[in-house]
């Protein structure tokens, strides 16, 4: 049976959390853009540099794996994510346009990923939650499937998912109005640092709206106990 309140979680270590976050930022954000412009400023077409411009991203994936020895659901989620805007961009129009837009239809199906993880039995927050969440290690990894048993912890993730999931749709239509509107250098600028503007609203919405949900649940759990020992 659970109890009352749920129980805090263990401390982090908070060095090898902050080193995989400069990690992702470095080959997630700053390489795609070093890479697109070298190509660029070397006489390579926009198809070559923007398709080797998503290397960053699979280096970032591969790091992880080695680093944690594990494939989790967000490392799965990930590298479908690059075989997807891989296969697009290979067997659909050369187009640099459209090549381009792949991004914004990478996104808006993540956002809908997310909006279908609603009618499955844990949403994709759940997943996605326990790798930022947390460090990695099996003692916070079992705190954090253990919350699950908590109702207010299970609304808390339906609620996250549905917004992220809105989120990732709305930036992916906004995305394709960039593409269609700015230069392509721009574009891939703007493509590599949206999701992290985007993702950093989202980031500090959540933790906000986490907080706020966790204080809430921890009153309702005393005056509830309060009113039975009365």
């Amino acid at each position: 049976m659970s109890t009352a309140v749920a129980p805090n979680a263990p401390d982090r270590k908070g060095k090898a959390a902050a080193l995989g976050w400069l990690i992702s930022i470095a080959f997630n954000v700053v390489a795609p853009i070093m890479i697109y412009n070298q190509l660029r400023d070397h006489g390579y077409g926009e198809s070559t540099a923007i398709l080797l411009s998503g290397l960053g991203p699979v280096v970032d994936t591969v790091i992880y794996l080695a680093w944690h020895r594990r494939i989790d659901e967000f490392a799965v989620v990930s590298l479908a994510f690059v075989g997807l805007t891989l296969v697009v961009a290979l067997v659909g129009p050369t187009d640099p346009k459209m090549l381009l837009a792949k991004d914004s239809f990478v996104s808006g199906l993540l956002g809908v990923l997310y909006l279908v993880s609603l009618a499955g039995p844990k949403p994709i927050m759940f997943y996605f939650g326990r790798k930022f969440a947390t460090d990695g290690t099996p003692e916070m990894i079992s705190w954090w499937n253990s919350m699950w048993q908590y109702e207010g912890f299970r609304k808390v993730q339906r609620n996250l998912t549905l917004v992220w999931g809105v989120a990732f749709v709305l930036e992916a239509v906004l995305r394709i109005v960039f593409v269609y509107t700015l230069s392509h250098g721009t574009v891939v600028t703007i493509n590599n640092i949206l999701p992290y503007v985007v993702i950093g609203g989202l980031v500090y919405w959540t933790m906000t709206y986490a907080k706020r949900a966790g204080a809430r649940g921890r009153a309702a759990a005393e005056a509830a106990a309060a009113a039975a020992a009365a």
